[in-house]
């Protein structure tokens, strides 16, 4: 694989290339998309403490209104240490790709939970299901506490069905709008009844509250239960067809290519295999097509990450993570509505975009941005910069120069900006990159991560 291949690859399937990338792995590639699969085999899931629940159940909260308080300030600060941890996951972990798809299908299946242990099944849920088997991932999403409180599954009864999961199911999850009627989503309902979660979060199917009766959803009559339901909306091809396009539209393109995707579709549907489809999407020859390599906006995530690749940076306070992310509009466990982030040209306006372009130097840099050209000496004007603004910085961050220099040692630092961004750059900053000094790797790097290129991958 070329270089720029290769960059495309780690951008998409990762959170961005590293020297170490080109070293240690094969230039064919099949064998770099095998590694990546194989490097993604372990399934690492969060474990936070929750030994502040043991001994309680569903009875002691009714009967002891201040254990109650006790417990939700507790589980306020589990949710921000739950972020906290997913963010160390996407920096730090070995298992690059099912950490990427994980946060793919927190986008798709669309969840915002309060309960830091439901939260954690759930997070985790993504997390095993990532490159598996989309069937049984769809079964079992359908039988997770935090979805089930999310979508009102609980509520969801014989007596009194209730639809929203039934409509989500489709409409976000599966098929996509204008492939199911109402009566599809009132049948399909019927057929979810009695799902219900223990204290511990556990599935409880509760007998009683269940549908027995006959549905007929999608032409189809008989005695449906939740999984045959979803067996039903899998035979359909739509199903897989809707899932591709999300796939194309994150790792691909944002702009879909009806001939790619019939493609991907055909492959998917045999089986509804994710790691079957995404080694088709990363061996295809048109991953790899001029027009879709820097063709996406990185989300806020992605743009957090990536940093935090290039250069390892330590936050000194947890909470300084959490401000960035709301600032930049995505803030993991808490995304705006059940159809989540719109992504692409969405993520960035007229604030966000100073913010983005300011980033990489308040985190790496005590917000400096070396404008230095040829001839120029600008020591002291940092020195002072630092003086006056000690202790006013927004955020505390240690930023680890010395590693990103020994890492980055093979790439010259004329050379920099073609691994530190992807696509084309224009002639225009082309330009003003030839009129900066590179005598300072680490200054360089800075403000190439400053440009609105690098906002691209």
């Amino acid at each position: 694989m070329k270089q720029e291949e290769l960059q495309h690859l780690y951008h998409r399937a990762g959170f961005g290339w590293h020297p170490r990338n080109y070293k240690e792995i094969s230039k064919d590639r099949k064998q770099v998309v095998d590694a990546l699969f194989e490097n993604s085999k372990s399934i690492l899931p969060i474990q936070l403490d929750f030994s502040y629940l043991d001994g309680l159940n569903q009875d002691d909260l009714k009967k002891f209104p201040s254990v109650v308080k006790d417990i939700q300030k507790k589980n306020k600060k589990k949710i921000l240490e739950l972020n906290y941890e997913w963010l160390k996951k996407l920096i730090y972990s070995n298992t690059l790709l099912r950490e990427r798809m994980t946060l793919f299908w927190a986008n798709h299946f669309v969840c915002r939970e309060r309960n830091p242990l439901f939260a954690q099944q759930y997070n985790n849920t993504l997390r095993h299901y990532a490159i598996g088997d989309f069937r049984v991932f769809v079964k079992a999403i359908s039988k997770n506490a935090a979805m089930l409180r999310y979508l009102n599954g609980k509520q969801n009864r014989k007596r009194k069905p209730n639809e929203n999961f039934a409509r989500e199911l489709m409409e976000l999850f599966t098929l996509g709008e204008g492939h199911f009627t109402e009566k599809d989503i009132k049948e399909s309902a019927r057929a979810f009844t009695g799902y219900s979660h223990n204290f511990e979060g556990g599935f409880v199917f509760r007998k009683l509250h269940h549908d027995y009766g006959f549905k007929t959803f999608l032409g189809k009559t008989a005695r449906f239960n939740g999984d045959d339901i979803i067996d039903e909306i899998l035979s359909n091809k739509q199903c897989a067809r809707f899932i591709c396009q999300k796939i194309y539209r994150y790792f691909v393109n944002p702009k879909l290519n009806k001939t790619h995707i019939e493609a991907m579709t055909d492959v998917f549907f045999k089986d509804y295999n994710i790691e079957n489809l995404m080694r088709f999407v990363l061996l295809s020859d048109w991953f790899y097509a001029e027009e879709n390599i820097g063709s996406k906006i990185k989300s806020p995530v992605e743009l957090l990450v990536g940093i935090a690749n290039t250069v390892p940076v330590t936050f000194q306070r947890q909470r300084d993570l959490l401000v960035i992310q709301k600032l930049l509009g995505q803030m993991l466990l808490d995304p705006p509505n059940v159809a989540g982030w719109k992504g692409d040209k969405a993520w960035i306006d007229a604030n966000t975009i100073m913010l983005r372009l300011k980033l990489p130097s308040v985190l790496l840099n005590n917000a400096v941005i070396s404008l230095e050209e040829f001839g120029d000496f600008n020591d002291a004007t940092r020195a002072g910069f630092l003086k006056n603004n000690k202790g006013k910085l927004p955020f505390k961050t240690l930023a680890d120069w010395d590693t990103f220099l020994k890492e980055f040692n093979s790439v010259e630092t004329e050379n920099l900006h073609q691994v530190i961004l992807q696509g084309s750059i224009n002639k225009g900053t082309l330009a003003y990159l030839e009129t900066l000094r590179k005598t300072s790797k680490r200054d360089y790097c800075i403000q190439l991560m400053s440009l609105p290129e690098y906002q691209m991958c």
